[in-house]
């Protein structure tokens, strides 16, 4: 198995993202920082920066976003590549505009209700009023207002990664949340489809964080992925 493990979290994500994943995973594993920057090629050069001169990659929804960049930045580093619950697509106009509108609420002092208002998106129905809903809301609320405005700025001045999609020629595992309606399974299909030789896993029970609500299952798929 691969020795060492970069991990990108999502969001107003943090390394509880995956704790879980970790635990269950015999790597050196590190949680990149991805608050410090408001573009995705910035946050790329800075995980790049602190990451071991060769390392298997994996990120999930706003992860997966910049280990499309580390692939254009510094390919020959990465030696697996595992993209979770996201997408190479860049924002269209109106979810572009849906993140602006975000970012106006936080500005006017409603983080916790943008990011309560996100829960129902993250994780499945079935997991709402259970433990995992109240640590994805500490989640965010620990990253907080600032690294919100920053990230999603980023994300939504993000490029178009379908271009690299042929580019990429180490063992990649596409996974994604069966109930993600963020980033759906088509858009998971898409990837995988575009991916020579990539492996598509579709995690039940979980939405759009498979890494807390379905660890398990990732654990597995992360193990055949590492093992490759």
């Amino acid at each position: 198995m691969t020795s060492d493990l970069v991990l990108l979290p999502g969001l107003i994500c943090d390394e509880r993202l995956w704790r879980d994943v970790i635990a269950g995973l015999d790597a050196r594993s590190v949680v990149a920082d991805l608050t410090q920057d408001d573009s995705i090629a910035a946050v790329a050069a800075r995980t790049l920066a602190a990451a071991p001169a060769r390392f298997a990659l994996a990120g999930l929804s706003m992860g997966g976003y910049v280990a499309f960049e580390i692939m254009r930045q510094a390919p020959e580093r990465v030696t697996h590549l595992a993209l979770l619950d996201t997408s190479a697509r860049p924002d269209d106009d109106a979810r572009k505009e849906t993140r602006r509108k975000g970012i106006e609420m936080v500005g006017q002092g409603k983080f916790i209700g943008v990011s309560r208002g996100l829960l129902g998106s993250l994780i499945a129905p079935q997991h709402m009023g259970m433990p995992v809903a109240r640590e994805v809301q500490d989640m965010s609320e620990r990253v907080g207002p600032e690294v919100y405005k920053r990230q999603q700025v980023a994300i939504m001045n993000r490029v178009d990664s379908r271009p690299l999609l042929s580019e990429i020629a180490v063992p990649t595992l596409v996974g994604v949340g069966e109930l993600d309606k963020m980033t759906p399974v088509e858009l998971a299909e898409e990837i995988a489809s575009g991916i020579a030789g990539a492996d598509l896993v579709r995690f039940p029970d979980s939405a759009h964080l498979p890494t807390m609500e379905n660890p398990g299952a990732v654990v597995e798929a992360m193990k055949r992925w590492l093992g490759r």
